[in-house]
């Protein structure tokens, strides 16, 4: 999708990709920052007038790039993320680095260059292993991304979000990826043989590595796994310790994949209002990992799949319900204080001391 959004740009200006400049490219990612993403309109609507399809569409939703009055977070906006900014200039100076290196087609230059600074070096080129890496530019072009703090569902909208499921696939799902903080996909790897009771573990493929990684889980969500292989297997789902453990609900019954997960997971969401995402189950569980005193984080890390520790710092961050919490506390201790504590009143001077001095009285 980068290099086609790239290859549009080129063609309306008439330019061949290896003919590019940097002042192209420079304007390509200054038009990526003002210029609105171009919407897709649903096949439903397609060849409806525009204010009818308005008329159509769901009231609940907030305004795009508002926050999410349910969750906080910020909805999908109508201009380009600096993620998807950054991520894009990334793609294509690879691309054109690839091809300088293939000596492939005109080019001359990479028309998305590094910084300067990085043009001869590498990035930490000469870094002290006792210091912590140093968050250096890379790009020329490349946007700034702003730090997010992750967030976690709490537990009450957790409890309706799992109350709002159709299936026990889902609530087993759910109930896993909460339990383990896998990733949605790779929790989606699993076989069936790979979920054993008596341990209380399910293997998966991990993303990167693709290591296979045996995570601990609740016993509830072993329940609900046990009530979807019953069901499903009186359905006539394969049946096998090399089958995959998630199936899809209908016939023909092919293993589930990482699109229809989320979609499941965004129609409980729309019953709510809400636009957490399968990722946000992954939060959760760190949270409540960290959260343990007797966890130590070197297991946290362990269970997650991350290659350092200091990853974990990000989870350290209080977010927007904690701080929200934590603020209406104080406030509610400070006027408790107000109402138990007497009330001091203003010291006097003694009478007779002022007769004294001032001579007053007989």
């Amino acid at each position: 999708m980068d290099l086609l959004r790239w290859w549009r740009y080129l063609w309306a200006f008439g330019i061949e990709w290896d003919r590019a400049t940097r002042e192209d490219a420079r304007d390509f990612m200054l038009w990526m920052k003002l210029g609105d993403k171009p919407v897709r309109v649903h096949w439903r609507h397609r060849g409806k007038d525009p204010g009818e399809i308005s008329r159509l569409s769901r009231p609940r939703r907030p305004a795009p790039g508002t926050p999410n009055p349910v969750t906080g977070k910020p909805t999908v906006g109508r201009k380009y993320a600096p993620k998807t900014r950054a991520h894009c200039e990334t793609v294509l100076r690879s691309f054109y680095d690839f091809h300088l290196d293939r000596n492939s087609g005109s080019l001359l230059v990479n028309p998305f260059p590094l910084v300067r600074g990085r043009r001869s070096a590498r990035a930490n080129a000469h870094h002290n292993p006792e210091d912590e890496h140093e968050e250096q530019r890379t790009g020329l072009y490349r946007p700034k991304i702003p730090k997010q703090v992750p967030r976690r569902i709490p537990e009450d909208k957790f409890t309706e979000v799992f109350a709002r499921l159709r299936s026990h696939r889902d609530r087993a799902l759910l109930a896993f990826w909460v339990a383990t903080g896998a990733r949605a996909e790779e929790l989606l790897t699993a076989t069936q043989g790979g979920a054993i009771v008596g341990q209380q573990t399910i293997g998966v493929t991990r993303k990167g590595t693709r290591e296979y990684q045996e995570l601990p889980a609740t016993p509830d969500a072993f329940v609900w796994l046990r009530l979807y292989q019953e069901e499903a297997w009186k359905k006539g789902v394969p049946r096998g310790r090399r089958q995959p453990l998630w199936w899809t609900l209908r016939r023909p019954w092919r293993p589930l994949e990482y699109d229809a997960a989320r979609m499941m997971f965004n129609r409980a969401n729309d019953l709510l209002g809400a636009n957490w995402t399968l990722h946000d189950l992954r939060h959760t569980a760190s949270f409540m990992m960290l959260d343990d005193p007797d966890m130590p984080p070197v297991y946290v890390q362990h269970i997650l799949g991350h290659k350092h520790l200091t990853t974990l710092d990000i989870y350290n961050r209080p977010g927007r319900d904690d701080v929200i919490a934590a603020g209406l506390a104080h406030h509610a201790r400070v006027e408790q204080r107000r109402k138990t504590q007497p009330v001091r009143r203003d010291p006097q001077y003694n009478p007779e001391s002022l007769n004294v001095l001032f001579g007053g009285g007989a």
